[in-house]
């Protein structure tokens, strides 16, 4: 990966509006606008001769919007004191008075809600979007160069000197502060994904943090100080700015590349809404454009790279062909897995085989910028700022969950998981939280309960901040914290277990975990046997494996007298309690779903099951009775003691009455069965 630069004439701030549009300010007062594809550029307005501007922001558009949708103004700040809310067209709505000094950085938090600003006066003062003062954050005796909101807009990022500091805007909440570099901090930024924090200082490094300050990346020293850091939208790559230096980086810190044009100091480095492109404002009146390029995906013996914007190269290391992929707009993202590459552009969604690289299937995008893509072997999932998107590899549009409080915006690789049956997306309001959703139609799994953790699983076999990369059959490769990677090679037998077990080729898989030897193979054939139903497989699965209190439970089955009884008492094995009602319900074997309540101490269901159909009540007082008393306990729920008022428990009837409904039930399967067989002859 590595960035193609451009340079061109102007400024001191600039910010985008678009993937393709671009506005800039500078010194001789005039806002000029920068249409990328037309390579064009014109004058949107002349400031007056007294506004030296120092930073710009674009107002956020609000999530979810159609694409090509744009911010509509921008924040400007100056050197004498004021920042000005200006409209996409150049018309200054308003003009503030902030700070003693040069109003040097402002920011709208996420929502649009509220700016924060920073001055020459040592203040951070938060305003709401109308330019009205809410409150003085903070005073401080130095300047505050740079300052960024927090994820969820109730914190705020701002330098001290060499300190960093986060302080919430819940007055008396509890201030982060530490020292974080050897020189004045100049610059800082602070990215809504992935939570981590950027630093550059005069003490020539950059630096990379946690949202508790603990340190992640340490630069080594440059010649001269960074003077500008910012993070891709999607939290996976940064940009860092110094004398004459661009240099293109890992989230972990490590670079992809460096650059050298003749810039002067990058004072302000801005992201493309898509995080393709860069632009920077620089010390020698220039504007550096850099397009991130030669991207690479690897699937086993395919590589593609993206070698121009709108241009991939397919190489087959086997046979070493090349196809060339061309697209009608720029590509923004790109997956390559299963047998098929995903590419997203501004506008569409392409879907090659790695059988047929000639024919793609092509529809187009729901809403805006694709943020991420996400491959199993039987569908993929796009996310963007309108939604998460399930779509099948013939293009069809599956499904799409929701729940309470979802952010599309900040959803990554590390927090949303895709397989063939389940989504699951990771709470960022509680990292220890994750929603499950059935791929197929989107809906909560669970009746709708998430899943929680209560401890933090952290790999460090593979030195701090490892994450995977791809995991292909047996083969995983690993990116270290330091840019290395590591393939490691994993048992192929489970996957090879699952082949068998997906093809229902049960035998053989029997075969492989004898051949094994493994506790853990039998373990999971016995799980996936269960799941789909072949109790033979799971019997002997469970044998291998020493249980057998659940060998015992299976031969019992055996023994039912009905099909109906020997379904349910497997999906009653399986945990589905429900379901193993409802098939002796349907069945009309009522005593049984009853019998099944009580074996499980659901007193509740069986009490409502017995009144409800007008038998066996005084069998499940009886039961409930025994009970109590092997415990020594007495009965206090208004219903049991409702219905045993002048009831007298007679346990030699009730054998009857039970030992009657088993031999019904084998009078009624044995008639079933040879209704069946006469139909046959």
């Amino acid at each position: 990966m590595r960035l193609k630069i451009s340079l061109l004439k102007e400024p001191n701030c600039v910010g985008w509006t678009t993937a393709e549009e671009l506005y800039s300010c500078s010194d001789d007062h005039q806002i000029v606008k920068w249409n990328l594809l037309a390579s064009e550029t014109s004058q949107i307005v002349k400031l007056p001769d007294d506004i030296y501007p120092i930073d710009l922001h674009w107002f956020p558009k609000s999530l979810g919007t159609k694409k090509q949708t744009q911010a509509e103004s921008f924040v400007l700040t100056s050197s004498d004191g004021k920042f000005h809310l200006i409209s996409k067209l150049g018309r200054v709505e308003k003009s503030v008075e902030a700070h003693c000094g040069a109003v040097l950085a402002g920011r709208w938090n996420y929502e649009g809600t509220a700016l924060v600003t920073v001055g020459e006066d040592g203040q951070i003062k938060i305003w709401s979007k109308t330019g009205m003062l809410r409150s003085t954050l903070a005073q401080q005796g130095t300047p505050v160069y740079s300052v960024a909101w927090g994820p969820d807009s109730e914190k705020v990022l701002y330098t001290a000197g060499k300190q960093l500091i986060i302080k919430p805007l819940q007055p008396n909440a509890k201030v982060l502060q530490w020292k974080a570099h050897d020189g004045i901090i100049l610059k800082v930024d602070w990215n809504s994904v992935n939570d981590l924090i950027l630093s550059a200082g005069e003490d020539c490094k950059y630096k990379v943090w946690d949202s508790y300050g603990r340190p992640l990346y340490s630069s080594q020293p440059h010649e001269h100080p960074i003077t500008s850091v910012a993070w891709a939208p999607d939290g996976e790559l940064f940009a860092v700015g110094s004398f004459h230096t661009l240099r293109l980086c890992d989230k972990t810190g490590w670079s992809y590349a460096l650059e050298k044009p003749n810039t002067g100091s990058i004072f302000n480095i801005a992201w493309s809404v898509d995080g393709t492109q860069i632009a920077g404002a620089c010390g020698n009146g220039h504007v550096v454009f850099a397009h991130v390029v030669e991207q690479r995906w690897e699937w086993k013996n395919f590589q593609v790279t993206l070698t121009k914007r709108r241009t991939m190269q397919v190489r087959n290391v086997l046979n070493d062909a090349v196809d060339l992929l061309e697209f009608r707009d720029r590509v923004i993202k790109a997956s390559l897995n299963y047998a098929h590459l995903v590419v997203s552009t501004s506008l569409q969604c392409y879907v090659f085989s790695t059988k047929n690289w000639n024919t793609p299937l092509i529809f187009d995008l729901k809403e805006g910028t694709v943020s991420l893509i996400l491959q199993a072997e039987r569908h993929f999932l796009l996310v963007d700022g309108g939604g998460v998107y399930l779509y099948s590899y013939e293009g069809r549009f599956i499904s799409s969950p929701k729940f309470p409080g979802m952010r599309t915006d900040i959803l990554n690789a590390q927090t949303v998981s895709l397989s063939n049956d389940t989504i699951a997306i990771k709470d960022k309001a509680d990292e220890k939280i994750i929603f499950l959703f059935e791929a197929s139609t989107g809906k909560p799994l669970g009746e709708g309960k998430h899943l929680s953790h209560k401890v933090i699983i952290l790999i460090y076999e593979f030195s701090r901040n490892p994450h995977i990369v791809s995991f292909v059959g047996n083969q995983v490769t690993i990116r270290r914290a330091d840019g290395s990677l590591v393939h490691i090679s994993i048992s192929p037998y489970p996957a090879i277990l699952h082949d068998y077990v997906g093809s229902s080729k049960w035998e053989d898989a029997v075969r492989l975990c004898r051949f094994v030897k493994e506790q853990t193979m039998w373990a999971c054939l016995a799980a996936m046997a269960v799941a789909n139903r072949d109790m033979t497989t799971a019997e002997i699965a469970y044998a291998a494996i020493g249980e057998m209190d659940k060998v015992q439970y299976i031969n019992s089955m055996k023994d039912l007298p009905s099909k109906e009884s020997k379904m349910a008492h497997i999906l009653l094995f399986s945990g589905n309690i429900q379901e193993a009602e409802i098939v002796l319900l349907q069945a009309g074997l009522v005593y049984q779903a009853i019998q099944i309540n009580i074996n499980l101490y659901n007193w509740e269901r069986a009490l409502d099951l017995a009144v409800k159909y007008k038998t066996h009540v005084d069998t499940v007082l009886a039961y409930r009775q025994k009970f109590l008393e092997t415990f020594g306990k007495k009965e206090t729920n208004e219903r049991y003691l409702q219905y045993a008022e002048g009831l007298q428990i007679d346990w030699e009837k009730i054998k009857v009455k039970i030992q009657m409904e088993i031999t019904k039930e084998r009078e009624r399967s044995s008639s079933q069965s040879s209704k069946n067989t006469s139909l046959k002859h």
